[in-house]
């Protein structure tokens, strides 16, 4: 991918279908949760600020800003990050490419945990566990089943669609019901 830039839905396309993409980046580097949840708490600090300290990053992270420079040093040496003591922390393309497959990642397992009728809250917690457990195949699939229910939903075709979600949120309330009468 180095040297050119897709956009869109070709870029998804290429950071979820490639195989030499798995787990945020390429299959030649390693990467943790850890480090995946570092770079992609940088990139949405950057996008919500326009820049990233170390003491909004490791708030966001919940950890001490010494502990959030160490890893900054590690990731700066592998080349995710441009961080320079005392200045605002970047993301290398290397590193944004990270960070965006796994916010890519964590709205797909989000979106399919709220159409299957959980909590948004629950949703976002749970979403942040499977973002890096499952397989890539695995995740692919996910997303291609997470688009197929969104672009039919949305378009109001094929109404079976409709109808089968309709479906479900009453199989879950029957449940839900029949599980209160049973608690009481």
């Amino acid at each position: 991918m180095e040297g050119r830039r897709l956009k869109g839905k070709k870029r998804e396309s290429f950071l979820l279908e490639s195989p030499k993409f798995i787990r945020g980046v390429y299959m030649y580097e390693s990467v943790s949760g850890r480090v995946e949840d570092y770079l992609r708490a940088v990139d949405e600090i950057i996008e919500q600020k326009g820049y990233a300290r170390i003491k909004d990053i490791s708030r966001e992270l919940g950890v001490r800003p010494s502990s959030f420079v160490e890893m900054m040093r590690k990731l700066h040496d592998r080349g995710f990050v441009i961080y320079e003591k005392y200045g605002s922390i970047t993301l290398t393309p290397k590193g944004r490419e990270v960070a965006e497959a796994v916010k890519m990642r964590h709205d797909t397992f989000k979106k399919f945990l709220e159409i299957i009728l959980v909590p948004e809250d629950i949703a976002a917690k749970d979403a942040h566990v499977l973002e890096h457990r499952l397989d890539s195949k695995t995740i692919l699939q996910f997303t291609r089943f997470v688009e197929v229910i969104t672009r039919a939903t949305s378009a109001g075709r094929p109404k079976f669609m409709g109808r089968w979600m309709e479906q479900f949120r009453k199989y879950c309330e029957e449940k839900r019901t029949t599980a209160q009468r049973g608690n009481s």
